[in-house]
């Protein structure tokens, strides 16, 4: 019998469990306590799993006990054994109650503000008793889908750069985004046929922090015009800042198009007439290669698709 297949038969999901509470508490103590298993009895189990393998899982240090090399190689594995075991237990349940189920969505502010609400309210129109958690993960200042990597969300929506191709991820366009220079209703600029870029260097500005992808996008759209970047008033990524000084109309700002399209308070904003040479960028939703997907999931999916298709038609 090989070596593989003994270790099979001998290894067990408690004692994977067990471990990964080792590696989270970075005690057996603690661990044991929090799966309501005696202290010898854990160690126990460790030590059995260490034989098994014929390594040594754990090293104990003065920060307490921390997984060796070979203890990380099991506990990343672990994690994809027990979601595989989570996402077979929600299967049984939707294909038990097909109007049923939960689905953990990780998704940036500003579609969160206006395009994420409406596939939602799409989806649970149709299976009105699925639960939809969402991860306000910042995918556009942090760009690594770390949440989705460590199968905290089921999949994640946002925007991605077009060279975006890692081997682990599938990537599902849903539309190419515009984005617009924006102002309150009640702005000087509202009442304007037509505005030359130059003329808003020295308006007041809600941007996001310097040294991220969006600011370089902005930026750039300056450039094509051979201007520099206004100097900011207000630096922040808060879609709920922007919604609350834009409509005073003593600032201006930038926008995606789903925002003007979907969003609660698009009708407090005016679309400005300037020519604003931003790429538009791919919304996408994200998933992981292998990871097997939810009913759930797939029916999000598949309404995001269909809520997409207007923004999907317009031009770039």
């Amino acid at each position: 019998m090989e070596r593989t297949e003994v270790v099979g038969r001998r290894l067990r999901l408690r004692d994977l469990k067990l471990l990964d509470a080792v590696a989270h508490w970075g005690s057996i103590a603690k661990a044991a306590n929090q799966l309501n298993i005696s202290q010898p009895a854990a160690s126990r189990a460790i030590a059995q799993l260490e034989h098994t393998l014929g390594v040594r899982l754990l090293d104990r240090s003065t920060r307490g006990v921390e997984p060796t090399l070979y203890g990380q190689v099991l506990l990343r594995r672990g994690v994809a054994i027990f979601d595989e075991v989570r996402q077979g237990v929600k299967e049984i349940e939707f294909l038990t109650d097909p109007t049923a189920g939960e689905l953990r969505i990780g998704c940036g502010e500003v579609l969160v503000a206006g395009f994420l609400p409406t596939v939602i309210e799409r989806l649970r129109h149709q299976y009105p008793r699925i639960v939809c958690h969402v991860d306000q993960a910042a995918t556009a200042s942090t760009p690594d889908f770390r949440e989705l990597r460590e199968r905290r969300v089921d999949l994640a929506i946002g925007h991605i750069a077009d060279t975006v191709v890692d081997d682990d991820m599938n990537v599902d366009i849903l539309f190419r985004e515009r984005t617009f220079v924006v102002a309150g209703q009640r702005s000087k600029w509202a009442r304007r046929r037509k505005i030359a870029l130059a003329e808003l260097v020295d308006e007041p500005w809600l941007l996001v922090p310097l040294n991220t992808s969006s600011y370089a996008m902005i930026e750039e759209a300056f450039a094509a015009h051979g201007l520099k970047m206004p100097k900011p008033s207000i630096v922040s990524y808060s879609v709920h800042l922007r919604n609350s000084l834009l409509p005073t109309g003593r600032y201006l700002a930038y926008l995606p198009g789903s925002f003007m399209h979907f969003g609660a308070m698009r009708s407090s904003f005016k679309v400005l007439p300037v020519d604003f040479p931003v790429k538009p960028r791919p919304v996408a939703i994200i998933t992981l290669k292998d990871r097997t997907l939810s009913p759930v999931a797939q029916l999000f999916i598949d309404c995001a698709h269909e809520v997409a298709k207007p923004l999907a038609k317009l031009k770039s």
